[in-house]
């Protein structure tokens, strides 16, 4: 499973602005609603109900903000990135910077997992999270993730 296979061009925000985490995934989920059409107020409460049960974000710099929807018939995702850093309450209290989103259907089981589990693998990589932060705009982040996704 690839992620280009769920991250279109257009859900990529290279320089997201908000300070807090719901602004962080309303900016995300805005992206994610001109390509999926879905409502980005409903998409906002399903994720902020998830991470009342536990933040997602993993340290490091990161976060994968996920959630399930009944209303979705696929898997979506979006990414942004925030220079800055924005206080996500991950696990190792420093700033997240990298925000990978993730929408499952309601019965969705393997495929949501195996891409949560994929995304964390790649994240791994020193290099690859260094050459997300310093791509210039969001055609520079897909054509990052394009050549990991294609090598790992």
């Amino acid at each position: 499973m690839r992620i280009l296979d769920n991250l279109k061009t257009e859900a990529i925000v290279a320089e997201l602005h908000a300070t807090d985490k719901k602004g962080v995934l309303q900016e995300l989920t805005a992206a994610l609603a001109q390509v999926s059409g879905m409502d980005p107020d409903e998409m906002v409460q399903v994720l902020m109900e998830r991470e009342r049960l536990g933040s997602t974000g993993i340290g490091g710099g990161i976060a994968i903000p996920h959630g399930k929807m009944k209303s979705l018939k696929s898997l979506l995702m979006g990414f942004g990135r925030s220079r800055a850093g924005v206080d996500f309450d991950a696990m190792d209290g420093k700033r997240t910077h990298l925000f990978f989103l993730l929408l499952a259907p309601e019965d969705s089981t393997g495929g949501h997992l195996k891409m949560l589990a994929r995304i964390s693998r790649l994240l791994k990589n020193t290099v690859f999270k260094e050459r997300l932060m310093n791509a210039a705009d969001g055609q520079e982040l897909y054509a990052v993730i394009e050549k990991e996704d294609k090598e790992f």
